[in-house]
């Protein structure tokens, strides 16, 4: 691909815009960001709070540990957070400078003021919709579609900044349309690496420091750690180990950031660590495994695109997809081995769900990068899933679109049953 083509100049911005900056997982963060922005624009504390979320907003928050709230969960502390010590300006970093003083406000805050949270009707999958109160007044901050894609801001019920929300995508990212696997495995070959250096060295550095610390600290079910002490740490293991591990630390309170993928951590960790671990193993050069992480990210943000950023679909299948295939390139695998390894690791778990942002996602990206490595290793055994068997069809493509149908259209309903199953049958707001 040249450097001059559109395509080059496309693939490098998906890069930029999907490999950012995140600390706490990100729906949580996302509240945080509009309680931020909402304080911001009333200019005084709110003493009343009202927050309006999607099914999948409640899914993704209400088991998960919201970073500097000393182990706090759920909306009403990712909410408070923002609105007590968000830098509205952070984005996704919004409460990564909480002070202790802070963290005590922050709980103080959660006992006094008056809040309220409510489902969202409008079918918007993801949807955060914050209205705040004090004695200026009041003011609405609303967020769809993506973790910082503010379509509304009011004031006294005065706009101040709103966007057409079926034009967001178009006006803030560059189209996903352009990516397939032969050009994102084309564009991997030829990208002058100084071209995308300085955003996967920062995945690099952030996301392989949450691993380290995930592995000697004590954080949830300690995945991780599980692994390697019952199977050993020979190179498979210690891959899916340490994308576990930086799991363990982030869905349960750790500090440090990630560099997300697709809008989630633990995407971001699961496309990148088992690559970075491969390539120390196999002591290629430095722009080598950087060229196996612009395809592992590119592929991951390729499936992703057709499922949606949120769906009962578990979003570290994608991801462990990913990192099977910048496996097989760093292996040397051409085309036709890194598309069947994304195929046969397709086949393998396309029936994880995803409940939730919780302790057991570090298990279940274990699993996916499993089935990435299992993929690759099937095929350099003259072993491979076929077109008919189940979702598997002819063409790589062919079949990342059939999954993206599965999890997209053919979820929705378990979707919401899971939701339903999390938060009470006879009451959306029941556990939260």
């Amino acid at each position: 691909m040249l450097k001059s083509d559109e395509k080059y100049q496309d693939y490098v911005k998906i890069l930029e815009e999907e490999l950012i900056p995140a600390m706490g997982c990100t729906e949580p963060i996302a509240i945080a960001y509009a309680g931020a922005v909402a304080r911001e624009t009333l200019g005084c504390l709110p003493d009343e709070l009202d927050i309006q979320v999607s099914g999948n907003i409640i899914k993704n928050v209400k088991s998960v540990i919201v970073p500097n709230t000393g182990g706090m969960r759920g909306i009403a502390a990712a909410l408070c957070a923002g609105v007590i010590a968000g830098d509205a300006q952070a984005l996704l970093e919004v409460i990564a400078g909480v002070t202790p003083a802070q963290k005590e406000e922050i709980k103080t805050y959660m006992d006094q003021v008056k809040l309220k949270i409510t489902p969202a009707s409008s079918g918007h999958v993801f949807e955060i919709d914050v209205t705040v109160s004090g004695r200026n007044g009041n003011a609405r901050v609303r967020i769809i579609d993506n973790h910082t894609n503010i379509i509304l801001v009011e004031k006294n019920g005065q706009p101040i900044f709103t966007k057409d929300v079926c034009s967001e995508e178009k006006e803030t990212k560059t189209d996903h349309s352009v990516l397939n696997i032969e050009d994102i495995i084309d564009f991997a070959n030829t990208v002058d690496v100084e071209d995308v250096r300085e955003v996967l060295e920062r995945q690099i550095r952030y996301n392989m420091a949450i691993s380290e610390e995930g592995l000697h600290g004590n954080y949830g079910a300690n995945i991780g750690k599980v692994l390697l002490h019952t199977y050993g740490d020979n190179i498979k293991i210690r891959a899916r180990a340490k994308a576990a591990a930086g799991s363990d630390a982030r869905m349960n309170g750790c500090e440090l950031p990630v560099v997300i993928n697709s809008g989630s951590g633990n995407q971001g960790m699961t496309a990148s660590i088992p690559v970075i671990e491969f390539a120390k193993e196999l002591q290629v050069s430095h722009d080598k495994m950087l060229r196996a992480l612009v395809l592992s990210n590119l592929v991951t943000i390729h499936l992703k695109t057709g499922i949606g950023t949120l769906s009962a679909y578990c979003g570290a299948v994608s991801a462990g997809c990913g990192s099977g295939a910048g496996i097989a390139y760093l292996y040397g695998g051409d085309y036709e081995v890194i598309a069947h390894t994304i195929v046969n690791s397709l086949a393998i778990v396309s029936g994880i769900i995803c409940d939730g942002a919780k302790a057991s996602c570090a298990a279940k990206i274990s699993a996916a990068v499993d089935a990435g490595i299992m993929g690759y290793e099937m095929y350099i055994q003259g072993q491979q899933f076929y077109g008919g068997d189940g979702i598997v069809t002819h063409g790589v493509e062919n079949t990342i679109r059939n999954v993206g149908q599965l999890a997209k259209e053919g979820m929705c309903e378990t979707d919401k049953e899971i939701i339903r199953i999390m938060v009470g049958k006879g009451d959306e707001m029941k556990a939260l």
